[in-house]
């Protein structure tokens, strides 16, 4: 603990559901690159990642590729917990 900034007295312990937004954020950009865009709708009590993606990725053919091997991928790399990441209307 650091007395002179008082940094011990700042909670830095993030919570699940803020570890999952961080991701759903790195990714963000790379899809708003090709006109898509993606919002984190909640996440399930099995872990489940509820997205909804937009934007051009919203019925796009490659979109559920792009979830499972790039969203999903990333998740469970990041957060182990994770179960899946699923897309929403």
């Amino acid at each position: 603990m650091c007395e002179q900034c008082g940094c011990g007295d700042i909670n830095t312990e993030q919570s699940f559901e803020e570890k999952v937004k961080n991701v759903i954020e790195a990714v963000r950009p790379g899809l708003q690159s090709h006109g898509g865009d993606i919002e984190l709708v909640g996440v399930d009590e099995d872990n489940t990642v509820r997205v909804r993606l937009k934007g051009t990725c919203a019925g796009c053919p490659g979109a559920q590729m792009t979830l499972k091997m790039g969203v999903e991928r990333l998740l469970k790399e990041k957060i182990p917990e994770i179960k899946k990441a699923v897309a929403v209307n």
